[in-house]
């Protein structure tokens, strides 16, 4: 016999909790969030009311698209979900182990970050961020060969010429910028 919270779970996913409901309560509070700390609209305490109506409108634009195209999104939520928490629990246990070794590990990562090595890190959490959104199945739901496929090739090529045209004239201003500063 299946435990309680098994129950409860499969219950939440046959109401459709887990393909719509948490993830428009995340991204609506994630909208929130940022739209408080832009302050777009003034400040956040005379705006609630803006802020959240413009949340609540946008979560639910964003997550009209899997239902109306019939996509369930399901698995790959959980599945981003999971092994995010699992890269997570890797970094903390790294960080105990740096903390069983060195006496004030606190103070020695905070001088490692401070010597103009935060960009790496972020790098590092950026192509970490990447590795699991492409592994987790979201990109396949984003990046499908049927969008490529409705794009007509002139806007392709296009495109691509545009592209091969910027990437130069940004290798040559950013040799200029540095020639300028020696």
């Amino acid at each position: 016999m299946p435990n309680i919270f098994e129950q409860v779970i499969l219950q939440l996913r046959d109401i459709g909790a887990f393909q719509f409901l948490f993830p428009f309560l995340l991204t609506s509070a994630i909208f929130y969030g940022l739209l408080r700390k832009s302050e777009i609209f003034g400040k956040p305490e005379r705006n609630v009311a803006v802020n959240s109506v413009i949340s609540l409108v946008a979560s639910f634009m964003v997550w009209a698209f899997p239902i109306i195209q019939g996509v369930n999104i399901e698995a790959q939520l959980a599945t981003f979900f999971a092994q995010g928490t699992f890269v997570t629990l890797g970094l903390m246990l790294v960080l105990m182990l740096v903390g069983m070794v060195l006496p004030e590990p606190s103070k020695a990562l905070s001088e490692y970050l401070k010597n103009n090595r935060v960009g790496a890190v972020i790098i590092i959490s950026i192509v970490i961020g990447i590795i699991i959104f492409i592994t987790s199945g979201l990109f396949n739901l984003i990046i499908s060969p049927s969008v490529f496929a409705s794009i007509p090739s002139d806007i392709i090529i296009t495109i691509a010429v545009i592209l091969l045209l910027i990437v130069p004239l940004l290798w040559i201003t950013s040799s200029e910028r540095g020639a300028k500063k020696e």
